[in-house]
């Protein structure tokens, strides 16, 4: 970064602090430096929204095939085509201009107002006004709004975590020398836009804003990354293609058969025509975009804004999910694990802010305030502490009612450092609650936590009228400034041998990744307290430790058992200690034995090829930069793996754009990060990522079925018209038949398969492969096979009604309604890829059953209704006949259960 012309003049501090700048040298500095914003990418205008749902190539061979299909005087055809055209387009520009206006309406909701020194007093004006030079009033809770150098400060913490990943706030101090401002300026006495205080007040001159800032050259960052197409949309592509090739071939080879046997030429034009628009599934684009519509719909109900259509079914095919750790995988709210007091060992369960939980010993609960000692630890704890609860417990609360009123999450907020926080609810679990210790102390002082003292201390009168020194801090900096300690005996001498147990101890507690904090007292002598002075802070007594961590969400546990299920590798990349990560990741089954733990130095001293090798091997990584999750999406992408990655901070927006699916979060999620992902998630929880990773599966099944019923009964009509030729017979089905079977097949039945619901193992498949073609795992076979039985039945009864009847009108109606029915059949075989049709569920999809009655009817109706036999070229059929439409129709299914051709697999 870089110091502004408006800090070179920056000679008087003390001034500056008390007058700040004028507003005349304010708009002039707006003038130049522009107002405190990030930019935005160029929104997308809607015109140009909805031009692109025509650009596909599926929907450009629907529009010839419109065209052809109305050159033929087929309009009903033509007009189908069409509606289904109108109405993929409107869906995709409705989804892809409501997410713009979403993401529109989330950063109008992030408009914070910034406290300033203007004309000689403090005022309140929008973050965007403020300019290089201005000096900004922090206090607890405030979110920063540029980049500054600090000028005073007073226990000033910050939370870094957009920036850095660390889960724990970092002290902050002023600059040693006010009038020296270096370039770069000390990360321990600047603060950042969009952190967070946690603590303390402060004062800080401006020295970048907007772009300039920390927060925005990562923003910056993300714009020389290139938005890829997700698999689907590559597999569609590659299948678009496919099938306009084979039309023309179809086209091409129908139309010179016919004409070589002494056919029409016009006939066999038409017939030719008539197949090759059969052949093209229209209904395909509209089934996707249906089935990833109701996906989405079906996702934010789960908690997750699909913000690209395609992205949710991405989701499904990854292989690999990284997560930040702090707030996805975690609570974000430091919990009291661990306690030791009066010679006890205490594990306390329950996370976040929740009272509900235990104080064990030996696992077997215990009352924490019938232990003097205990009881002294936790009153420390909370009254050695600035975190505020902003929901106050009533006077005479039990501690049943405390409990009740802590557990409902929406009652109550509690602001201030994690580490205080979570020593005020440790307190509040045993009944300690605010009110408690008002009635039993007074808080007459306090000496603030520096860097070098390493504790913090509070002096308090209690009800006997006894002056006490409550400190809390490191525990080696504590012990060394005790000389007794509180036993289950009372206070004895702390000898060398108890002071070494103690040390062990803490040292086993911060192995576990425990964050620990050492607790003790001492008596003052009435009167003889100075305010201001520290050297009260000796020849204390020793209570306790108490080890505390943010600790795993209760469902993240859960989310990772079906992650690794389901055949997907999760990743933790965080900005937190190496053993605070690995013990995280340990506790969720992240880590594996063997696993490898990479931190941001190891990173520094590799490059990309290094790591490929390694990457599959990594689970956790620590201690990481921007350019570093940048490094591992990159790595894990060119191994062949689907990568999803999470992120909230600015820090992840990089990587978030550069993985194959970007997820953000919604809560504690930065604007650039939001802009970057395609999905967010708006409870910030890993499981709301595994919920999307089976709806997209789901999708993508579907999607599959819908391509293995209609390109296996397109083959099927086309088998029926090219064999039939081959062996010199009559047309087995006229034009207008064949696009009436496309119509009644493509139409409702086709759609409602789409919706068909999760079968029972779909989250114990493994992922499907980054370069897998839309038809591996065998649909490729499936699709040849069935389409080979449709075509032979349907030719079997034309020649068999031929051979009995010989009427060629009849043999045709017996054709039409045998090709009909066997597709119908098959749409429930193509219910799953493992099952035969015997061993399917038929009614757990009841839109299904029913658009396929709709279906019957229309296909009886041509046959039946006299008005529409002369249209339709067809006559009645008899019970004779019906018989064998009937033998023909479940020949297909019958001989692929006896066979086996429906396979066993583990596809995704």
């Amino acid at each position: 970064m870089s110091v502004t012309e408006s800090m070179l003049d920056f000679t008087n501090p003390d001034n500056l602090l008390s007058k700040g700048l004028t507003d005349k040298e304010a708009r002039r500095k707006l003038e130049k430096h522009g107002p405190n914003l990030l930019s935005e990418r160029k929104r997308i205008s809607p015109i140009k929204i909805l031009f692109e749902q025509f650009t596909d190539l599926m929907v450009i061979i629907l529009m010839i095939s419109t065209v052809i299909s109305g050159f033929m005087g087929e309009m009903t055809e033509a007009i189908t085509i069409i509606a289904i055209i109108v109405v993929n387009a409107i869906m995709g520009f409705v989804q892809e201009y409501r997410t713009e206006r979403t993401m529109e309406a989330l950063k109008s909701l992030a408009a914070p107002y910034a406290k300033v020194i203007r004309n000689e007093q403090q005022a309140s004006i929008p973050a965007e006004d403020i300019v290089p030079g201005d000096v900004i009033v922090l206090e607890t809770g405030d979110r920063i709004a540029a980049d500054a150098a600090i000028l005073e400060c007073n226990s000033l913490h910050i939370d870094e975590s957009l920036l850095t990943g660390e889960s724990l706030p970092v002290e902050k101090h002023q600059l040693k020398n006010k009038n020296v401002l270096m370039d770069p300026f000390d990360k321990k006495s600047s603060v950042y836009m969009g952190t967070v205080v946690t603590g303390g007040r402060a004062k800080a001159v401006v020295y970048a804003t907007g772009m300039k800032t920390e927060m925005g050259s990562i923003a910056d960052m993300i714009q020389n990354i290139e938005d890829d197409e997700t698999p689907l949309q590559k597999r569609l592509g590659h299948l678009g293609k496919f099938i306009a090739v084979g039309c023309l071939i179809i086209c091409a080879i129908v139309s010179f058969t016919g004409i070589i046997r002494g056919e029409k030429l016009f006939n066999m034009l038409l017939s030719g025509i008539s197949l090759a628009v059969a052949a093209v599934p229209e209904g395909l684009p509209a089934i996707v975009t249906i089935s990833l519509a109701l996906g989405v719909q079906r996702m934010l109900k789960r908690n997750a804004l699909i913000r690209k259509l395609p992205a949710v079914e991405t989701l499904g095919c990854a292989s690999v999910i990284c997560s930040d750790k702090t707030g996805t995988l975690t609570e974000n709210k430091m919990t009291v694990r661990k306690m030791y007091a009066s010679g006890y060992r205490l594990d306390i369960t329950g996370n976040g802010y929740n009272l509900e939980g235990n104080f064990l010993v030996d696992n077997k609960p215990t009352d924490p305030v019938r232990v003097d000692g205990i009881r002294l630890a936790l009153e420390i704890g909370a009254l050695c502490n600035n975190s505020v609860i902003s929901h106050p417990v009533p006077e005479h609360t039990t501690v049943g009612k405390i409990k009740s009123i802590f557990s409902k999450q929406e009652s109550f907020k509690i602001s201030g450092d994690p580490t205080e926080i979570a020593l005020t609810i440790a307190a509040a679990k045993a009944g300690i609650n605010e009110t408690y210790l008002k009635r039993s102390y007074k808080r007459i002082d306090e000496i603030p936590f520096d860097s070098e003292r390493k504790c913090m201390s509070i002096i308090c009168k209690n009800n006997c009228g006894e002056l006490l020194v409550f400190t809390k801090g490191a525990p080696d900096v504590i012990i060394d400034k005790c000389s007794r300690i509180l036993s289950s005996r009372g206070v004895i001498k702390l000898d060398e041998l108890t002071r070494r147990s103690i040390i062990k101890l803490n040292d086993t507690m911060a192995n576990d990744a425990l964050r620990v904090i050492g607790v003790a007292y001492r008596k003052l002598e009435t009167g003889k307290y100075n305010p201001g002075k520290t050297n009260i802070e000796n020849e204390l007594i020793f209570v306790g430790l108490m080890g505390m961590i943010d600790p795993p969400r209760k469902e993240a546990v859960e989310a990772v058992r079906k992650c690794r299920l389901a055949g997907i590798k999760p990743v933790m990349i965080t900005g937190d200690h190496k053993l605070t990560a690995t013990a995280i990741a340990k506790e969720l089954n992240i880590y594996s034995m063997g696993d490898q733990v990479l931190t941001g130095r190891e990173l520094d001293v590799m490059n990309e090829a290094q790591l490929e090798k390694i990457a599959d091997s990594v689970s956790v990584y620590a201690r990481v930069s921007p350019k570093h999750k940048l490094m591992i999406v990159r790595a894990l992408k060119k191994t062949g793996h689907i990568v999803a990655m999470t992120g909230d901070g600015v820090n992840d927006a990089p990587a978030v754009k550069e993985a194959d699916i970007g997820v953000s979060m919604g809560i504690t999620g930065t604007d650039v990060t939001k802009e970057a992902s395609s999905m967010i998630l708006l409870d910030d929880n890993f499981a709301t990522i595994i919920a999307a990773v089976e709806e997209g599966r789901v999708i993508y099944n579907n999607i599959r079925k819908f391509i293995r019923y209609m390109l296996a009964c397109n083959l099927g009509e086309v088998l029926t018209m090219f064999l039939g030729m081959l062996l010199w017979l009559p047309i087995p089905l006229m034009p207008i038949q064949i696009l009436w079977v496309n119509l009644v097949t493509d139409g409702l039945p086709a759609i409602a398969l789409g919706l068909d619901p999760p079968e029972n193992d779909i989250m114990f498949r493994r992922p499907r492969g980054a370069h897998d073609s839309i038809f591996s795992h065998g649909l490729l076979k499936l699709i040849i096979a069935r389409g080979i039985f449709i075509g032979l039945s349907t030719l079997g009864i034309f020649v068999t009604v031929m051979y009995f009847v010989n009427n060629v009108e009849l043999a045709r109606t017996a054709a039409f309604m045998t090709l009909v029915l066997t597709q119908l059949v098959h749409v429930f075989e193509c219910k799953s890829e493992t099952r035969n049709i015997f061993e399917i569920d038929i009614f757990n999809n009841m839109p299904l059953v029913l658009a396929i009655i709709c279906s019957l009817a229309m296909i009886l109706a041509v046959v039946y209704i006299p008005s529409l036999q002369g249209i339709f070229e067809t006559v009645p059929l008899g019970l004779n006949e019906w018989m064998l439409i009937a033998g023909f129709s479940l020949m297909g299914p019958v001989l692929s259960s006896l066979i086996g051709i429906n396979r066993k697999n583990k596809y995704c």
